[in-house]
């Protein structure tokens, strides 16, 4: 998927599909002292309610991988990741409480080689 800013997430386990929004993208360092790129989608569900969700990419993490893969680090792709990891915990409930999830180095290493595929997907 390439549309990070607005997609359809789900059904969720209980059967819920969501529609999905990108609000915003920011280190963590500014609003609340952690070194983590943090992205912030709000979801509406087929009844309207709505939560928001932020998903927060350790950066140290992030250089890790950009290093190992020669990913250039950017906005498009630590938002990709995160909707991946969105995707995953409405699909699975896993997580899906909270409102603040961390990702670790094997689930962004997981993303970065699913968003490689995707971009390896010739356009139609």
């Amino acid at each position: 998927m390439l549309n990070f800013r607005q997609f359809e997430a789900g059904p969720d386990p209980f059967g819920r599909k969501y529609q999905v929004m990108f609000k915003w993208l920011q280190t963590a360092i500014s609003i609340r002292h952690s070194d983590t790129v943090d992205v912030k989608f709000i979801l509406q569900d087929d009844a309207g309610a709505r939560s928001e969700k932020t998903i927060a990419l350790p950066h140290a993490l992030l250089v890790e991988v950009s290093r190992a893969t020669g990913r250039k680090m950017d906005d498009p792709w630590c938002a990709r990741i995160a909707e991946l990891h969105l995707l995953r915990l409405v699909e699975t409930g896993e997580d899906l409480e909270k409102n603040l999830v961390t990702l670790t180095l094997d689930e962004i290493k997981e993303y970065t080689a699913a968003i490689a595929g995707q971009e390896e997907l010739p356009a139609n």
